[in-house]
């Protein structure tokens, strides 16, 4: 059985726990705002890049551009986006079940890795799968100068042909109590939906230049655009969950401290009816 002081040491270290978590919460929930607010004004334009590009690639064979050449056969690259620290929940365990389960479902072909966090990064590199490059280490305030570093690679093995195609798993955010695993493709860029080819069939252009040379020019950026998304998004995702996650492990320990002082008043009231019934019995005795 504890004795008193070891309560109350225990007692201490939760409090100064809550403390902590108490304060994580708190900077997840700052950070949390204005990595919602890149979100929000990411998304359109990664869903209108993708939209005006489904409508010039219509029009154009799928030769015109190596970015939109379909291949099989080949190797997979797959970018698994986690983030570099945990105090997360399921953060990263759902990203990296998704990208296990995409290795699985691939077992017989060749998959390289592109990992994006220190999470992944550890975790993958222990199980001898080829990585094709890795990022860690990303700041919080995600620029396209690092969707860029990590597209590049991806392009550079589509279009040298070393893979056929190039997918992606990230979490992608919902609202603060919830965020979606996504795994979607990103090379080659012609899987757009069959209601935008639709919608890109039914309007006329005129172009200047020639669509061939506008897909040059916004092909790369298009993907870039994709990748950045892909960023922005579990950057969200990453401080909701963490949010949620010391907000819970916070009323846990006010939980666990109420317990641990009832426990120790009985451990009190023990004691000291202990020591009255020896009062009385040593006095019985004389």
């Amino acid at each position: 059985m504890p004795s008193l002081i070891d309560m109350r040491r225990r007692i201490r270290a939760v409090k100064s726990t809550q403390q902590i978590t108490k304060a994580m919460k708190m900077v997840a929930a700052s950070k949390l705002r204005r990595a919602q607010e890149r979100v929000i004004a990411t998304r359109p334009f990664a869903g209108q890049a993708r939209h005006v590009l489904a409508s010039i690639a219509s029009r154009v064979d799928e030769h015109a551009h190596p970015l939109l050449a379909r291949r099989t056969g080949g190797a997979t690259l797959l970018i698994v986006v986690t983030s570099d620290r945990g105090l997360c929940g399921s953060f990263n365990t759902n990203v990296v079940k998704a990208g296990g389960a995409f290795l699985a479902e691939h077992a017989g072909r060749a998959v390289w890795l592109g990992l994006v966090g220190r999470k992944g990064r550890d975790f993958f590199a222990r199980r001898g799968i080829p990585i094709r490059f890795e990022h860690v280490n990303l700041p919080k305030a995600i620029s396209f100068a690092d969707a860029e570093a990590i597209a590049a690679p991806a392009v550079a093995d589509f279009v040298e042909g070393r893979v056929d195609n190039v997918w992606m798993v990230y979490n992608e955010f919902k609202s603060v109590i919830q965020q979606k695993v996504v795994v979607e493709p990103l090379l080659p860029l012609t899987s757009v939906s069959a209601a935008e080819e639709a919608e890109a069939a039914g309007t006329d252009y005129l172009y200047e230049p020639s669509p061939e040379r506008i897909l040059d020019v916004l092909l790369g950026q298009l993907v870039e655009a994709q990748v950045m998304r892909a960023l922005v998004e579990p950057n969200a995702a990453f401080f909701a969950a963490q949010m949620t996650a010391m907000d819970a492990a916070t009323r846990n320990s006010s939980e666990m401290i109420d317990s641990l002082t009832l426990y120790m008043s009985k451990l009190r009231q023990a004691a000291i009816t202990r020591e009255i019934i020896e009062v009385v019995s040593g006095a019985q005795a004389q």
